[in-house]
C-alpha cells in the first residue's frame, strides 16, 4: 500500500493506493484543512487511525523547494524531513517531492475530459513539458523526456521578477512596489496575488466597490473567494477586472515559461483558480499575452495549450512518482 498527499498552504488531500494501475481509484482519501495542524506528522497519524491501513511506503508532493530531503513548506510553518518521518510515522520509505513536480508527474496521466485545450498547436511527441499552476502560490515545473518515461523537474518560478507588459502593469508594479521591496509573479497571479490586483483596481478609483462587497471583505483576511464569487455569480466590474488582469499576466508567464523550457510537448496550467472563471481565459486575452515575444511568438504558436481540469493531477503525480520507489 501507497500513501500519497498533495500537500498545500490551505488544504492537504491524502489517499491510500493499492497499485500503479488504479490512481484514480484510491482505497482511501480524505481532505484535511492544512492550518489546523501543527505538522504532517500530526495529520497522518490521525488519518491513519482513522482509515486503519497499513502502508509500506509514501510520496508527499509539497508546496516549497527539497533540499536533501528536507523541506519548509510555503505558507506554514511546516518543517519537514524525510528520515524523520520515517521513524515518526513508523512507514519504511518516504519521498518528499515538490508539489509541482508531483503535478508534473500527473499530467501524462491526464485524459482528453480532464484538460481543456486553448491552443491546439502541433505537439511534439517526446517534448518537454512546462506546467504552471495558480493556486494559493504560483507554482511552475517542467517534464523532460529521458527516452523512456518523462521526468519531473521543479522550479521556483513563480518567485522570479514580475514584468509588465503595458503601462497599467506598469502602474500596477509602481502600486506593489510601495508595498513590497521584490514584486514577484505570484504577487499578482495566485490566490494571495488577487487581492493585489484588486487594492490596484480600487486605487485607480475607476471602479465603485459595493457596500454589499466592501462589508464581506471587511469581515474576512483571505479576499480571493469573495473576489472570484463577486465576479463568476455578481458580475461586480472591478471583481471582473481583477480577474481579467489576472488572467492576462498569467499568459505573460506562461508564455515566459515555455520560451525558458521550449515546451514543445504544451502547456499546461493547472492549479485551483482557472477552472472557477474557465470563460475570462477563451476570450483571447490569455493567449495574447502568451504570445506577445516578438519574433518568439510564431514558434510558441505552434505549442499546446491546455488548462487542467482535473482536480486531483498532484495526487496521482505523487502516487505514480511513489510507486517507482
Amino acid at each position: 500500500m501507497l500513501l500519497a498527499g498533495d500537500i498545500g498552504g490551505t488544504k492537504t488531500h491524502l489517499a491510500v493506493f493499492s497499485s500503479p494501475g488504479e490512481l484514480r481509484t484510491p482505497v482511501v482519501e480524505k481532505t484535511f484543512p492544512s492550518a489546523r495542524y501543527a505538522s504532517l506528522e500530526v495529520m497522518v497519524k490521525e488519518f491513519l487511525t482513522q482509515v486503519d491501513v497499513q502502508v509500506d511506503r509514501a510520496c508527499f508532493g509539497v508546496a516549497g523547494p527539497i533540499m536533501n530531503g528536507k523541506a519548509k513548506i510555503t505558507n506554514l510553518p511546516w518543517v519537514m524531513d524525510e528520515e524523520e518521518m520515517q521513524k515518526s510515522l513508523g512507514i519504511p520509505k518516504i519521498c518528499l517531492l515538490n508539489d509541482l513536480s508531483a503535478m508534473a508527474y500527473g499530467v501524462p496521466l491526464l485524459e482528453e475530459q480532464d484538460i481543456y485545450t486553448l491552443n491546439a498547436g502541433t505537439p511534439q511527441q517526446g517534448g518537454t513539458i512546462a506546467v504552471v499552476a495558480p493556486g494559493t502560490g504560483l507554482g511552475e515545473a517542467f517534464l523532460v523526456h529521458n527516452g523512456s518515461r518523462y521526468v519531473a523537474h521543479p522550479s521556483e518560478g513563480g518567485h522570479a521578477d514580475f514584468a509588465p507588459l503595458n503601462v497599467r502593469e506598469l502602474d500596477l508594479l509602481r502600486f506593489m512596489l510601495q508595498r513590497s521591496a521584490h514584486v514577484s509573479y505570484e504577487h499578482v497571479c495566485s490566490g494571495i496575488g488577487l487581492p493585489n490586483l484588486y487594492a490596484f483596481l480600487q486605487s485607480t478609483g475607476a471602479y465603485e466597490e459595493p457596500d454589499w462587497l466592501s462589508d464581506q471583505l471587511s469581515l474576512v483576511s483571505d479576499h480571493t473567494p469573495i473576489i472570484v464569487k463577486g465576479a463568476v455569480e455578481s458580475a461586480v466590474p472591478i471583481c471582473i477586472e481583477t480577474l481579467k488582469t489576472f488572467v492576462s499576466i498569467l499568459g505573460a508567464e506562461a508564455g515566459n515559461m515555455a520560451l525558458k523550457v521550449l515546451s514543445s510537448g504544451g502547456v499546461y496550467i493547472g492549479g485551483g483558480l482557472p477552472p472557477r472563471f474557465l470563460s475570462l481565459f477563451t476570450d483571447g486575452s490569455f493567449m495574447q499575452a502568451f504570445l506577445a515575444k516578438g519574433r518568439m511568438g510564431q514558434m510558441l504558436s505552434h505549442y499546446p495549450v491546455y488548462i487542467i481540469l482535473y482536480p486531483n493531477v498532484a495526487l496521482i503525480g505523487a502516487a505514480a512518482h511513489g510507486f517507482t520507489l
